[in-house]
């Protein structure tokens, strides 16, 4: 594995797709995986966060055989895309899409203890229906218990990424997140992305200094628009010394729109973080 930027001892990653997804994710890499692992190792990068749409742990080989010719590891799995592009949700009012969305993320689960990564959760959760949420709030916290557990039975852990309103009803902040995982058992931990704590209207930095030590990855974008990074970024040294200062111990995904250019748009970020961290 490339060695992490000095100053900056957490891997860093890049959002990628896996190949099953119907198209890559915008906030990732635009290329197939084997490609965009090539390219992400040339640039200096750690690790890869691959979305996956319906994979199971027999796809574990497959996934690893794609990746580690380029000497990068996988970090964890995102599961965005059983939302996105299917429109599975664990708050759907259908029962038959409630199951399937639940097994689509039991079969991520299986594959990240297989590739003894994380699993993460995002905007699979939903939304809720006027005179509905009582019942999708219920629907949901089952689901994810179940989800947790299984995770944990085997051998890994679900990371629950707090986000904006505008993506889901539940958990749009940290300390919704925490107070729902303190009722369960499994271990568990957070993901926090910079643009959804911003656009809930907190400050990045402290929401990380708050609760580094109870997070897995932290997300990171430009506040102008989620881009790319850029040098001289006012956030990114304060962001870096929350984290060093609360000891995280997680690793950093890189998760933004790609402007058009997923090799510069990587590249930026890279640069970014780097001069961040005290690296010319």
């Amino acid at each position: 594995m490339n060695a992490p930027a000095p100053g900056a001892p957490w891997p860093l990653a890049y959002t990628v797709s896996s190949d099953d997804c119907r198209t890559p994710m915008p906030l990732g890499f635009d290329a197939p995986l084997a490609q965009a692992a090539r390219h992400l190792a040339e640039l200096g990068y750690d690790g890869l966060e691959i979305q996956v749409r319906d994979l199971d742990a027999r796809d574990a080989e497959r996934l690893s055989a794609a990746v580690e010719p380029t000497g990068l590891r996988i970090v964890g799995l995102g599961t965005g895309p059983v939302a996105a592009q299917d429109g599975l949700t664990l708050t759907d009012p259908a029962p038959d899409i409630r199951r399937h969305a639940l097994d689509r993320l039991l079969g991520a689960a299986r594959l990240a203890a297989a590739l003894g990564v994380p699993v993460t959760l995002g905007q699979t959760r939903g939304t809720f229906l006027p005179g509905l949420e009582d019942l999708q709030r219920h629907w949901a916290e089952d689901a994810v218990r179940r989800l947790a557990a299984e995770a944990a039975a085997l051998g890994t852990r679900l990371l629950i990424e707090p986000q904006a309103r505008t993506n889901t009803s539940l958990w749009n902040t940290p300390e919704q997140a925490l107070a729902f995982t303190a009722t369960i058992e499994a271990p568990t931990a957070l993901v926090l992305d910079t643009h959804h704590l911003e656009a809930e209207g907190l400050d990045a930095a402290t929401a990380v200094a708050a609760h580094a030590k109870a997070t897995g990855c932290l997300q990171l974008a430009s506040a102008a628009g989620r881009g790319p990074l850029t040098v001289g970024d006012h956030r990114l040294p304060t962001l870096l010394h929350a984290l060093r200062d609360g000891d995280f111990t997680g690793w950093l995904t890189l998760e933004h729109t790609q402007d058009g250019d997923s090799l510069r748009a990587a590249a930026r970020s890279w640069t970014a973080l780097h001069h961040a961290a005290g690296r010319p």
